[in-house]
This record gives C-alpha cells, sequence and structure tokens, in this order.
C-alpha cells in the first residue's frame, strides 16, 4: 500500500494535489500542534473539508499533544484510519476503543527513538503500527534505517499471530529506501517528496507500489 503524504503538497491547491493521486491505497494527512512537534500544519477543518473531494481512504497522523481529547473527531468526521503518538496518548487503550467506536481504524506512532516492546500490549487494541523513520515535524528528511529493527520484530508478531496489525512507516521513503523497508516487512508506505516531487504522481505511485510488491514477494 502508498499513502502519499500531503505534507509535500501544493496546500494552495489541496484538491487538485488530492485528484492527482487518485491511484493511492490512502492519502497520509500529518496533523502537526507546533507543541508535540516544532511544525504547525492543518486541522480537523481541512481534514473534514479534503473529505468531501476525494474518494481515498484518508490516514490522520495526530503528531499533537492530548490526543485523548482531539482524536475521535477526526474519526467521526469520517476518516479511515487515525494514527495517536504513543508518547502523547494518555490512555491509549481506552482511545483505541474511542476510535473504532466511532469507525475509524485505530493506529499507534513511535518515534524512532522510542522501542518497541512496552507498547506491545497496548497494540493489540490497535489495527496499524506506525514506525516514525524520521524524527516527526518536517518533510524532506533522510530515512533513519535503525528503526527497520523494529519494524521486523513486529512483523514476526503479526506473522506468528502475537498482533494483527498493518506495519506502516513513514519518513524518507522513496525508490531507494523502499527497498529497505519492504524487506523488513512494512505494509504501508507513506511517501511525500517521492510522489507530489515526481513529474507524474499517479506513476510515482504505481512505481513504488510494484517496487515493494517484488521484494515483499519475494521475501
Amino acid at each position: 500500500m502508498i499513502a502519499p503524504s500531503i505534507l509535500s503538497a501544493d496546500f494552495a491547491r489541496l484538491a487538485d494535489e488530492l485528484a492527482a493521486i487518485a491511484g493511492a491505497d490512502w492519502v497520509h494527512v500529518d496533523v502537526m500542534d507546533a507543541h508535540f512537534v516544532p511544525n504547525l500544519t492543518l486541522g480537523l477543518p481541512v481534514v473534514e473539508a479534503l473529505l468531501k473531494v476525494t474518494d481515498i481512504p484518508m490516514d490522520c497522523h495526530l503528531m499533537i499533544d492530548d490526543p485523548d481529547r482531539w482524536a475521535v473527531g477526526y474519526a467521526e468526521a469520517g476518516a479511515h484510519n487515525v494514527t495517536v503518538h504513543a508518547e502523547a496518548a494518555g490512555d491509549p487503550v481506552k482511545l483505541a476503543k474511542d476510535l473504532k467506536a466511532a469507525g475509524a481504524k485505530a493506529g499507534l506512532s513511535i518515534k524512532p527513538d522510542t522501542p518497541l516492546e512496552p507498547w506491545l500490549d497496548v497494540l493489540k487494541h490497535y489495527d496499524t503500527l506506525l514506525v516514525m523513520s524520521v524524527e516527526p515535524g518536517f518533510g524532506g528528511q533522510s530515512f533513519m534505517s535503525e528503526v527497520l529493527g523494529k519494524v521486523r520484530q513486529a512483523r514476526r508478531l503479526v506473522d506468528t499471530g502475537h498482533l494483527d496489525l498493518l506495519v506502516e512507516i513513514d519518513g524518507g521513503i522513496n525508490s531507494d529506501t523502499i527497498d529497505l523497508a519492504a524487506e523488513a516487512g512494512v505494509d504501508c508506505f507513506v511517501a511525500g517528496s517521492a510522489v507530489y516531487n515526481a513529474d507524474d504522481p499517479g506513476k510515482a505511485i504505481s512505481a513504488l507500489r510494484d517496487r515493494a510488491a517484488r521484494i515483499r514477494g519475494g521475501a
């Protein structure tokens, strides 16, 4: 699965930018509050507007303080997957249940320096694990391959039935790094610059998907 990140899109033309990625599996929306991360992007009113102009399932990644208070609103608005950060959630198990009750899949994200082990029991309540392969806050950063150990660990737990979730990665994914991530066992790849800086975003999505599928198929 390829989830283009509109963090790399032209914010003045978001409806057109969504139309350009019509073949995407998800569209990844980075919500930042300038508190949890040192950047400010967009919030629920923009997400609600975007939901009216696209049928692509919306993958909302909330890089915000107090997601226990704000996250359910994105699910109620119609987001397909709502991801909160383990480092910010006060009661992540309750929050997962609330997100699902509101109609969305629940995702849990961990920063590059956050270990996976303390969250394994919590992840049994989630549908998605989002492993950050850059420090959250800004697009266009370089891929941090050292996080792939967590991806491999999660993949093993999914394959052996200990977890039932989709493994997603976000940060520095392009035609080179997607091989490493696919080999480690990623299911869904967030790609910003690699899609929106391409001459043809649709072709870039297809090329990334095909490349990942070949690697995963070989594995």
